[in-house]
């Protein structure tokens, strides 16, 4: 198989993961568990967890307790984009593809459903616990990490900033700040619980922390690019979008060249730092590029 047809297997995979976590559909309020899954069973690159299992895989994890934190970090990283959407924010009526979910069930259900989704999200992670009682700690310090950088410090944060910067002039450094926290740090929590469940010792959750930071970086920056170069029928979801809202990117501070260039540089250097781990995923060094030159 080739690396395309492997990252293809591994996507149904962590699709099946996610599915099997999906709250059960009934009772009056189960209008909400369908918004879930019409949110969450969209599709998509499945980045996040999947980042989050090749780490783990990387320091030697074998246990079933990773599963319940893959299907929750797509949770939180969904809520994220379906509260994006909302008109109160980036007014976007297409994601993935498909219509968005406040489009579907309305805009007070699109509120609901991201709620729920991170809320559920914690009480899904929490069923490591009951897996493996033995791993209690390290269980404990990933859902920490999982709250901590999709909070006020992390995600949500860097959604502050941005939210509040739109239709104004920024310079680099705060644009770096957005993009650190509203991008990087989903990407961080994952490949960082992947680490720590898997036993890594702390200079190399560390160091995975970096690594996982220049990949949302350079992640972030590609999305920019794409925005002006691909199409709603590629992206699967509007562009120009920032030109729309008003926001400063990468692109309109540097230009496509010097953005290109930024690309290059930050994810080589976070190809550099994951080649100098002890540990070692061919696989995971693979996606790292494939992610950053993606057209979609």
């Amino acid at each position: 198989m080739s690396l395309n047809e492997i990252k293809e297997e591994k996507v149904k995979e962590l699709q099946e993961v996610i599915r099997e976590y999906l709250p059960e559909q009934k009772g009056p309020q189960k209008v909400i568990m369908e918004a879930m899954e019409y949110s969450l069973m969209a599709g998509g690159k499945r980045l996040r967890p999947m980042l989050m299992l090749e780490t783990y895989r990387m320091f030697g994890g074998d246990s079933e307790i990773i599963r319940p934190f893959l299907a929750a970090q797509e949770m939180i990283h969904t809520y994220s984009l379906v509260h994006d959407d909302l008109p109160a924010m980036d007014n976007d009526e297409y994601r993935r593809g498909r219509k968005t979910t406040h489009i579907v069930y309305g805009e007070d259900m699109g509120i609901l459903a991201g709620d729920a989704l991170l809320n559920y999200a914690f009480e899904t992670a929490s069923k490591a616990f009951e897996m493996d009682p033995q791993k209690a700690q390290l269980i404990g310090r990933a859902i920490r990490i999982m709250a901590e950088k999709a909070g006020i410090r992390g995600m949500l944060g860097g959604q502050v900033v941005d939210v509040a910067s739109t239709g104004k002039k920024i310079d680099k450094e705060t644009l770096d700040f957005i993009y650190r926290l509203k991008t990087g740090a989903l990407i961080e929590s994952s490949m960082m619980i992947g680490a720590v469940l898997a036993g890594a010792c702390e200079e190399e959750i560390r160091t995975v922390e970096k690594i996982a930071a220049n990949i949302g970086m350079a992640f972030q920056i590609q999305d920019d690019i794409l925005d002006v170069t691909s199409t709603t029928v590629e992206l699967g979801k509007p562009v120009h979008s920032d030109e729309k809202n008003e926001k400063t990117t990468y692109v309109t501070l540097l230009g496509l060249d010097g953005a290109s260039r930024e690309v290059e540089r930050i994810s080589e250097e976070a190809i550099q730092l994951l080649s100098a781990l002890p540990a070692e995923n061919p696989y995971l060094n693979w996606l790292v590029k494939e992610l950053v030159h993606r057209r979609k």
